[in-house]
């Protein structure tokens, strides 16, 4: 079977080199469709296709927190859509295209593929968080225009039926899986392949429990409420780490003693260190379906503590981690103190992670369900 993945986004995900792995390994032929790979990484070992077909001009350096410059944007936008016609041409060769990360929803639904192999679109944001003018309108639309969609999680299921009353036969279940790009990438140190990073030289000594908040700082994500619940937690560090998509000059004024910003990109050589460090992470988000840094915290063998939001609590479920109420500070406190006062659950939860990594959430059986979708579709 002839499989396009196809991700126009801004780099390559490590779900996206992991999915593309796992079918592969699986018996399919694969070709991931992106963009130019600018960010510092590189897959160390492939078993499918790349084709860098969107954005060679428009979408080049390194993550910045500022935004791109506006002619840098609309080259951007003035790429995508003769690259789109280009690919919708060569996705005649595939036998089904499976789409990621639509960047620009208002035309990517008018500008699919026709005529050609039945399109599948995995929802990873069911609806946009912070849409911009006319995208939630345009993701309904995109919903309505492929042939099947995938959802990571039962509360995601939920959300396309009742809210957007998508056809449920139209929707499969596939778990998010698991996630551990330090083993896959290798980092780009002066045009040289196999150089991996430590700590930076600031945190390397450090002593003490550390726990972690990692990914984009967005307002979604709760970093307001989690600085308040660590008010009074003391003979610990929290260490927020991630390229701000927000200003975050107010939270960093109120931050209580104890706490670190980090306030940079991570490749993916870089994130082992910082889970290897933490005895938590903590994702006190106000809204998800499912995250990648929660399952790259499961690839690493580390407890959490979650919001009760999204497909949180079915992965809570398997014993990695434990819950609180969405927004509520006095209680991630709580858990936060009890957690760290009580290694023997740290290690129970830990396990537990371990475990969950090894079979609800590993690619085999993720691919296995992919594929079969792929061939119901195929079969119509």
């Amino acid at each position: 079977m002839r499989v396009h993945v196809v991700d126009p986004s801004a780099y390559t995900p490590p779900y996206d080199h992991a999915l593309c792995q796992a079918l592969a390994s699986a018996g399919a032929q694969v070709e991931l469709i992106t963009s130019r790979f600018s960010y510092g990484t590189v897959p160390a070992a492939e078993n499918y296709d790349r084709r860098e077909s969107f954005y060679r001009l428009g979408h080049a350096g390194p993550q910045s927190a500022a935004p791109r410059p506006a002619w840098q944007r609309a080259l951007k936008l003035a790429e995508h859509v003769p690259e789109m016609v280009a690919y919708g041409r060569r996705a005649q060769r595939a036998d089904v295209v499976h789409l990621q990360w639509l960047t620009v929803q208002p035309l990517d639904v008018h500008l699919l593929p026709r005529g050609g192999p039945p399109l599948v679109l995995t929802a990873h944001d069911v609806l946009p968080r912070e849409p911009r003018p006319g995208q939630l309108r345009a993701q309904r639309a995109l919903y309505e225009r492929v042939d099947a969609v995938v959802v990571h999680s039962e509360h995601g299921r939920r959300r396309l039926i009742e809210e957007l009353k998508l056809d449920p036969a139209r929707i499969t279940q596939i778990p998010h899986g698991v996630l551990r790009p330090w083993e896959d990438h290798v980092e780009l140190d002066s045009g040289q392949r196999g150089q991996r990073r430590g700590l930076p030289r600031e945190l390397a000594t450090l002593q003490g429990p550390v726990i972690l908040f990692l990914g984009l700082l967005r307002p979604y994500k709760g970093l307001d409420v989690l600085l308040r619940a660590w008010q009074g937690i003391e003979g610990a560090e929290l260490w927020i780490v991630g390229m701000p998509r927000m200003d975050t000059t107010a939270l960093k004024a109120s931050a209580p003693p104890g706490v670190r910003f980090i306030e940079r990109f991570l490749t993916d050589g870089e994130l082992w260190p910082f889970l290897d460090r933490a005895y938590l992470t903590v994702l006190p988000y106000r809204e998800i379906d499912q995250s990648g840094v929660l399952f790259t915290a499961l690839g690493a063998g580390v407890p959490s503590v979650l919001s009760d939001v999204g497909g949180f609590p079915e992965v809570a479920a398997t014993g990695a981690a434990t819950l609180f109420p969405a927004g509520d500070a006095d209680a991630l406190r709580a858990a936060l103190e009890r957690l760290l006062d009580d290694p023997e659950a740290r290690a129970t939860m830990a396990a537990a992670a371990r475990r969950a990594a090894e079979t609800d959430y590993a690619w085999p059986g993720i691919a296995a369900r992919t594929l079969d979708l792929y061939r119901t579709l195929g079969a119509r």
